[in-house]
């Protein structure tokens, strides 16, 4: 499953930060987010656009994090990313009259056209005030408190949402429709993404 396969650099950054530091566990995501695109490669396979656009920016901050030893970058990383997809969204609506979230789930479920605008609408809010959460808590509390709302606060932010979006798009589903979670995978995988920031050690320095 695609959405398992997008957990396992947040899987080895906890190992390696729990035995190492930050910094050998930011190394790690890097390196493991590496790996995943060249699994593609391997496979032959495309390597998905939203793949490239996370790891360019763990390479980024991630880089930035290592080199100067500063992780507001990697916090910086989180809001950035959510700000893009909400950009991203209502952009590519208004811009290119191309809607995302019809692309991801048209096969496996038919919507009225308001519908998928106001879906797509929505999204674009829910990730904008993420985004805007995530700087909130970053830089105006205790660095272990944004710890535990990253980790346990935006992660269950993320779901709650996307099971939402489940139970919204339920009464549209036909017989011969795909199961909507299986519709619903690239937002999870979003979320598995957008999760894959490094968590720190206690005895780590504080900001």
């Amino acid at each position: 499953m695609h959405a398992v396969f997008e957990y396992i650099p947040l899987v080895i950054f906890f190992i390696v930060n729990k035995f190492a530091d930050i910094y050998w566990a930011t190394g790690s995501l890097i390196i493991t987010s590496a790996l995943q695109i060249l699994y593609y490669f391997v496979k032959r396979e495309k390597v998905p656009t939203r793949n490239w656009i996370f790891f360019g920016l763990i390479a980024v901050f991630g880089g930035l994090t290592i080199f100067l030893h500063d992780d507001a970058f990697i916090k910086w990383k989180v809001t950035i990313i959510n700000e893009f997809f909400a950009i991203a969204l209502v952009v590519s609506y208004y811009g290119f009259n191309k809607n995302i979230i019809k692309q991801f789930l048209s096969e496996s479920i038919a919507l009225p056209e308001p519908v998928w605008v106001k879906l797509n609408l929505t999204w674009a809010m829910f990730f904008s005030f993420c985004g805007i959460l995530n700087w909130y808590v970053a830089f105006n509390y205790e660095l272990e408190t944004w710890v535990n709302f990253k980790v346990f606060g935006l992660t269950g932010l993320m779901f709650t949402f996307s099971i939402v979006t489940i139970l919204f798009l339920n009464k549209y589903i036909t017989d011969e429709s795909e199961d909507i979670s299986d519709a619903i995978e690239d937002s999870v995988e979003i979320t598995s993404n957008v999760m894959s920031t490094p968590q720190h050690n206690k005895d780590n320095n504080k900001i």
